[in-house]
Formats: C-alpha cells, sequence, structure tokens
C-alpha cells in the first residue's frame, strides 16, 4: 500500500470520528429549531460519505476483493451522503441567516436554495430508471459511477459554501460569529482550489493523480474540526455548555479508538503472539497511566474548578448589589437573565413566593431537562428557582451552581425586601413632611385669606338688604358672593387635602353609600342624570372612618355626575368578597384616556377649567391611608364610560 492510501485511511477515520463527534453532540443539545436539525443532517451526510469511505478502505485491506453486498453496503452509505450534500449546504447557511441572525432572505435565494433539491431527486429518478432497465448490474454501476464524483460534488459543495459564509462572516457583529465563519470560508476556498494546488503539487513533486483525493478527505475534516473547536472553546450556539456531554463524549471515543488500536495491534502481532494475549497485555497496561493522567488532568480540573467558583462569586456579587436598589421585580428579572445568560439554559423563572396554580415550566419544545430547586429561609419553602437546559440532561457543575444560588437567593431577597421597605417609609416620611408643610401653609392661607373674605362677604349682604340698591349693582354684588362661597370651597378642599384621615373607625358603608346617592340624586335629576343604587340586602361595617369615606364616595359621585353635562346615568353599586367590601362607581360620561389615568391621581392636576385638581388626590390618599385599593378602569362599552373600584376592609367580625 502506498503512503497516499494510509493518508486517506487517516484522513477517513478522522472524518468519521469528526462528524460522529458533532452528531452526538447536537442530538443532546436537542434545541428545536429548524437551524440544528437541518445542520445535524448535513453533518450526517458528511458522516456517511467518511464512513462509507473508510469502510470501503477497510475493505480493502481485509479482502482481495470486497463481496458483492459489502460493496453495495458502503456505496449506497456514500451515494446516500452526497446526493444531499450540495442542497443541505445551502440550507443549512440560510437557515442560519434567518433562525439565527433573524435576518430577512430574499424570495429567490429561498427558491434558489429549495430548488437544490432536485439534485438528489434526479439521482434517485436515475437509479430507479437504471434499475428497471438492467436488474443486474443497474445499481451497482450508477453507484459506482456517483461515488467516483465523490470529489467533484465535495468542490461543488465548497463553491456554495465559501460566498455564503464570506457574506455572513463579513456583516457579523460578535467576534466569535466572525472568526467561526472566516475560518470556515479559509477551508472552503482551499477545497474549491484544490484541483488547481493539486495539479501544481503533482507537477512539481512527480506525484501521483491521488494527491488530489487524499487532499480532499484531508480538507473535508477541517470544517468539522473549526465547528468542534468554537463550539467547545468559544460555545458557539451554546453547544460547549453541555460539558458533562461533551466529556463523556470524548471518553467514549477514546476508549473506542484505543479498542481498535487494540485489535489492529493484535492482528499485526499474531504470528507472534496469540490475539487474546495481545488484547490482554495492552488493556492491563491501561492501570499503569493512571498516576500520569491523574497528574495531568488533576491540574486541569482544578483551573476548571477555579474559574467556575469565580464565575459563580462574580454572579453572587452582582446579584447582591441589584438587591440594594431595593426592587424586588427588578432583582428577579435581573437574577433570571443573568442566570440563562452564564449558564446557557433554554428558560430559567425564579417565582417568590411559589404559585402552586402557574404551569411548571417547560423546555422549548419539551426536548431537555428541567430542574426545580425550593428556596428555603427557616426550612421553609418562599419560592422556587426553575431552570430548562437545551438538552437531555443539565450538567453536574450547572445543577451544582444553581443549588449553591438558590441557597444565596432568600438572603438577597431578604435584603432587597429591607431596603424596599426602608425606600418605602423614607418616601412615606417624606410625603408626610409634605403635607405637613403644606397643612401649615394651607392653615395660614385659611387664617389671611377666610378672614378678610367674611368681612367682604358680610359688607356685600348688607349692602344687597338695602332696598334702594340699584338692580345693576345688586347683581354685581351677587357675583362678588358666588366668587367669594367658591373661594371658600378651594380652601376647604385644600384644608382636606393637607389634613390626615382620622383613625379607622366601624362605619355603616351600606347605609353611608346609600345617604350618598340620596344627598347627590337632587343635583343629578337637575343635570338630567339617572342615579342609581344597587347593594345587598345585609349591611356591612368598613374599617373607615365615616368622615373619610364620606370624602371619597362624594368626590367619585360629583366627578361621575359633572362628567355628562348632557344627561346620562351613573351607578353605586356595593359589594362583598370575603374581607372586603367593594364599592363602584359608573358613569357613561367620555371616559378617560390611557394617557390621563395615569396623572388624576395627582394633586392640582385637573381637566375643568374651573377645577382645583385635589379632589382624586384626597380620594387617592385616603384609600391609602386605609389600607384600601382604588381602581380606574375607562372606556367600559363602546369607547365610553370610566368605572372606580374601591376597595375596604371589612371591620372585624364582619369577613366571612
Amino acid at each position: 500500500m502506498s503512503l497516499l492510501f494510509y493518508v486517506r485511511l487517516i484522513g477517513l477515520t478522522a472524518g468519521t470520528l469528526v462528524y460522529l463527534f458533532l452528531l452526538a453532540l447536537i442530538v443532546g443539545h436537542r434545541r428545536p429549531r429548524r437551524f440544528e436539525r437541518v445542520l445535524f443532517l448535513l453533518l450526517l451526510s458528511l458522516f456517511l460519505i467518511y464512513a462509507g469511505g473508510l469502510l470501503a478502505v477497510n475493505s480493502q485491506l481485509h479482502y482481495t476483493s470486497p463481496p458483492e453486498a459489502t460493496r453495495l453496503f458502503f456505496n449506497s452509505m456514500i451515494a446516500l451522503g452526497i446526493m444531499f450534500l450540495v442542497p443541505l449546504v445551502a440550507q443549512t447557511h440560510v437557515d442560519y441567516l434567518r433562525q439565527v441572525r433573524s435576518a430577512l432572505i430574499t424570495g429567490s435565494a429561498l427558491v434558489l436554495s429549495y430548488s437544490l433539491y432536485l439534485i438528489p431527486a434526479t439521482c434517485l429518478a436515475v437509479a430507479a430508471t437504471a434499475a428497471h432497465r438492467h436488474p443486474d448490474l443497474g445499481v451497482v454501476a450508477f453507484l459506482d459511477s456517483l461515488v467516483g464524483q465523490t470529489g467533484l460534488i465535495v468542490l461543488v459543495s465548497a463553491i456554495v459554501a465559501a460566498p455564503l459564509q464570506l457574506g455572513i462572516a463579513q456583516s457579523a457583529k460578535d467576534p466569535t460569529e466572525r472568526s467561526l465563519f472566516f475560518g470556515l470560508f479559509g477551508v472552503s476556498l482551499l477545497l474549491a482550489l484544490s484541483p488547481i494546488l493539486g495539479r501544481a503539487i503533482s507537477a512539481l513533486l512527480f506525484a501521483s493523480p491521488e494527491n488530489l483525493l487524499s487532499a480532499v478527505v484531508v480538507l473535508g475534516v477541517l470544517p468539522g474540526a473549526v465547528l468542534i473547536y468554537f463550539a467547545l472553546r468559544r460555545n458557539f450556539l451554546d453547544f460547549g455548555a453541555q460539558r458533562n456531554l461533551v466529556y463523556a463524549l470524548s471518553a467514549t471515543f477514546l476508549v473506542l479508538l484505543y479498542l481498535a488500536l487494540v485489535r489492529r495491534v493484535s492482528g499485526w502481532l499474531e504470528p507472534i503472539l496469540p490475539p487474546e494475549a495481545t488484547a490482554s497485555v495492552l488493556l492491563f497496561v491501561l492501570i499503569f497511566l493512571f498516576e500520569p493522567l491523574e497528574r495531568v488532568i488533576g491540574p486541569a480540573l482544578h483551573r476548571t474548578l477555579r474559574e467556575r467558583m469565580d464565575l459563580w462569586q462574580r454572579l453572587t456579587v452582582d446579584l447582591q448589589q441589584n438587591a440594594r436598589h431595593g426592587d424586588l421585580a427588578r432583582l428577579v428579572s435581573h437574577a433570571e437573565g443573568r442566570i440563562f445568560a452564564e449558564f446557557s439554559l433554554a428558560a430559567v423563572r425564579i417565582s417568590v413566593p411559589r404559585d402552586l396554580a402557574q404551569k411548571p415550566l417547560e423546555s422549548p419544545g419539551g426536548l431537555g431537562h428541567v430542574v426545580q430547586i425550593p428556596l428555603l429561609r427557616d426550612c421553609k419553602e418562599i419560592g422556587m428557582l426553575e431552570a430548562a437546559s437545551t438538552g437531555s440532561y443539565l450538567t453536574g457543575e450547572t445543577t451544582a451552581a444553581l443549588e449553591f444560588l438558590a441557597e444565596q437567593l432568600p438572603a438577597m431577597l431578604d435584603l432587597c425586601r429591607l431596603i424596599e421597605e426602608k425606600l418605602a417609609l423614607e418616601r412615606e416620611l417624606a410625603e408626610r413632611e409634605r403635607l405637613a408643610l403644606l397643612g401649615q401653609m394651607a392653615a395660614s392661607l385659611s387664617h389671611n385669606l377666610r378672614n378678610p373674605l367674611s368681612s367682604i362677604k358680610t359688607v356685600l349682604q348688607v349692602q344687597l338688604e338695602r332696598p334702594d340698591l340699584p338692580a345693576d349693582l345688586r347683581h354685581d354684588c351677587s357675583l362678588v358672593l358666588a366668587e367669594i362661597d367658591r373661594m371658600n370651597v378651594k380652601l376647604s378642599q385644600l384644608l382636606h387635602f393637607a389634613k390626615p384621615s382620622p383613625d379607622g373607625r366601624r362605619v355603616a358603608a351600606l347605609a353611608l353609600a346609600k345617604q350618598t346617592a340620596e344627598l347627590f340624586r337632587h343635583d343629578a335629576e337637575r343635570r338630567n342624570v339617572i342615579l342609581e343604587f344597587d347593594a345587598p340586602d345585609a349591611d356591612a361595617s368598613a374599617l373607615i372612618s365615616e368622615e373619610a369615606l364620606g370624602e371619597i364616595l362624594s368626590n367619585l359621585v360629583v366627578n361621575a355626575i359633572e362628567s355628562q353635562p348632557n344627561g346620562g346615568r351613573v351607578l353605586i353599586a356595593v359589594a362583598r368578597h370575603a374581607d372586603r367590601l367593594e364599592i363602584r362607581i359608573e358613569d357613561n360620561g367620555p371616559g378617560i384616556g390611557p394617557e390621563l389615568r395615569s396623572k388624576i391621581f395627582q394633586p392640582f392636576y385637573t381637566t375643568k377649567a374651573s377645577g382645583t385638581g385635589l379632589g382624586l388626590s384626597i380620594v387617592a390618599r385616603r384609600v391609602t391611608e386605609i389600607g384600601g385599593t382604588l381602581a380606574c378602569e375607562s372606556p367600559i362599552t363602546a369607547g365610553k364610560g370610566t368605572r372606580f373600584r374601591l376597595s375596604l376592609p371589612l371591620a372585624p367580625g364582619e369577613e366571612f
């Protein structure tokens, strides 16, 4: 056998192992995307070519003339691989752009990539025709001729792939992606130019034309080797995240290679020693390699462990710093994002507290593995950390890291809550100080303005009692009196806003709501507004002062009536829900737009020409002070209407 024969043997063996390794890596990855599936088919095509070629070379070594069945088998493997090689190369690059890059692909490019599948269809049609015309030799002859064009088809695939890889590399923003595709482009360019290079080398070295086939075999291994390097060292497409799978595959391949070596050496030494004796010696000699292997692997494992521990510590410090912002929702969202990115997971969810009604986390497509780790504080579950892998199983180091983080998260959550409560107390204290200052200002304004206003009002009232007062002057005095009354109302509102609400007491909420409806019924009828009241038969006592509840209901009802100047309908509805009392106030007015709903509770914000903007802000303050909630829904139906939902705590003894 010539040297080139053994070069091809080594190249075919390496190609078979490389592409088999990548196939196993993608199968373990299990990402449910079209790109990974097409890439799997492309690697399977290359594996069939190399495995069939390796079987053909070994048949030449073992048999003087390979049996017809063996020849048909390895030729079928090679033919099946090369028939689909060109369309799969094009389709893989197109799907990478569409799914990984999310790039827009033109219709003509898609049609061109799909039209390449006519190549295997044509080959199958020719094979069927040959088998029909020559039942004895038709298929065998066709396979022989097709296998003879393997080198040419590999070159065509390289020519198709090279411009696509160059375009992806030039437009790539990620350095890993750019380096990978420039590397693949270089290999494809070498393959495309291999006929020219092969002839030049043959002419220079007076070598055999078999140089071309050997060069194609060796160069064809390089794309797989480049992909393995970037998958394991740069974690391209998250393939390298599954370290347990990588270690298991590597160990399996080393064992298989060693067993193949044992078999080969046993055959070579068979004239001297029985094969069983040679195999026993070669297998038991591994015992003496354990200590050297431990010396080599130990530092590497220690270095890897130190790197992972550094990563966990950096992640923990980052989460602790984020917890100091005092925003629990932000901390949970940030933790999910960092864990997702650092450990290359398919999905991450942190539930605090855990919602038992929530559906458990699932991996995309249901192909991966999901782990649930409880978050414990004092041996009590306060939440759940869920993580899903893209592969068949989460690696041991990833699971250990998640368990480590699950132990740290409760303390971070407690810190975040404490800071959040501290910030809320500081905001409340600042608000109280602001309101106290506003109260002092309001009291001063009331004292300095009401007394002069009262004097002016008294003088005007005396003047109006004069019978000889001219009509025009009487009219002007009446207008001034009305304005004075309006100013007194504004001052009262300002005092109400600044004055804190009395402590909550039991109040018959249903009776008070009904009384409020009766109070404003006359005003509603004057504006052509129908005021309706809906309530349960039994009364209910709410934990709020009568003054505060009356102030809340009055402001809401007045706003509902005034929002319908041309007539309409206002509904006051009372209902009990467990330990809460709900009061709804609805109207058929024009509604409140989404851009205004966030502003209506702000002090001094109003859309009325003569309003102060304190009515709803007073309502919001009173509701917050007694621990209730107030929600605004608008529009209700047909783009119109507004509904305010007031929820109040029931007084003790009223819950059911």
